[in-house]
């Protein structure tokens, strides 16, 4: 049986907090460090001219950054065969409506991707109430060449997370980002996958802040509680 919590008056309270505050706040100041870090990783130029089937008809990589010089990709789990799109990823989409025009105001473009045909993509997009831009990179190279997807046959040199997988899943999750140039030149600036993903999750952020946290310890697996938001039964 896990301990209760600690009941305390109001000035021991915020003692505490204040000094939660402060590590906090060191934390915040590290993770901007991190990030000029990540800003300042070399670039790979992307020279495969990749094809995806999109609402607007097929586009270019180039065309997928809408007139913006970067280019923000979600690499969304739904396989060519898939009848619905990976629960997980769809725990984390459901974060991502209304981005769009933000990041838009900051030069970026944001799109899903995934390997399922467009028809299916847009149904189950309908089904979950989704506006987020979601395209098809099914006949392509691209989630292959990025890590994300492991046909058969694949599973003998298959990387993912930047590390080889013996058994990898058919379709993995990640998000990468990617850059133009004045020339039209294509750069893969940085990609990240895994537990990487967990801060565009809007809802694990804020279970994060709660007595219980994610309440995931006792469980099968840490999301075998997760459904997708028209699943469950409350």
């Amino acid at each position: 049986m896990k301990p209760g919590p600690t009941i305390v008056d109001r000035q021991t309270w915020l003692k505490e907090r204040k000094a939660l505050l402060a590590e906090e706040k060191a934390l915040t100041r590290s993770l901007d460090a991190l990030a000029v870090r990540r800003r300042s990783l070399p670039w790979v130029q992307i020279e495969k001219d990749y094809i995806f089937e999109t609402s607007g008809g097929q586009q270019t990589l180039s065309e997928l950054f809408d007139g913006r010089s970067q280019l923000a990709i979600y690499h969304f789990m739904m396989g060519p065969d898939w009848p619905e799109g990976c629960a997980g990823c769809s725990f984390w989409a459901d974060s991502f409506n209304g981005t769009q025009t933000h990041l838009a105001n900051r030069d970026t473009s944001f799109v899903a991707a995934s390997r399922a045909p467009l028809a299916a993509i847009d149904n189950y997009k309908k089904r979950m109430g989704w506006n987020f831009n979601w395209v098809s990179s099914l006949g392509s190279d691209f989630n292959m060449d990025f890590g994300v997807s492991f046909p058969e046959g694949h599973d003998q040199d298959a990387v993912y997370n930047f590390s080889p997988v013996d058994q990898p899943s058919e379709e993995s999750e990640g998000l990468s980002v990617l850059a133009i140039d004045a020339e039209g030149q294509i750069f893969h600036t940085y990609s990240t996958f895994a537990r990487g993903v967990d801060i565009f999750n809007a809802a694990y952020q804020i279970l994060d802040l709660t007595p219980k946290g994610r309440d995931e310890d006792d469980l099968e697996f840490s999301t075998s509680w997760l459904r997708r938001h028209d699943d469950y039964e409350t």
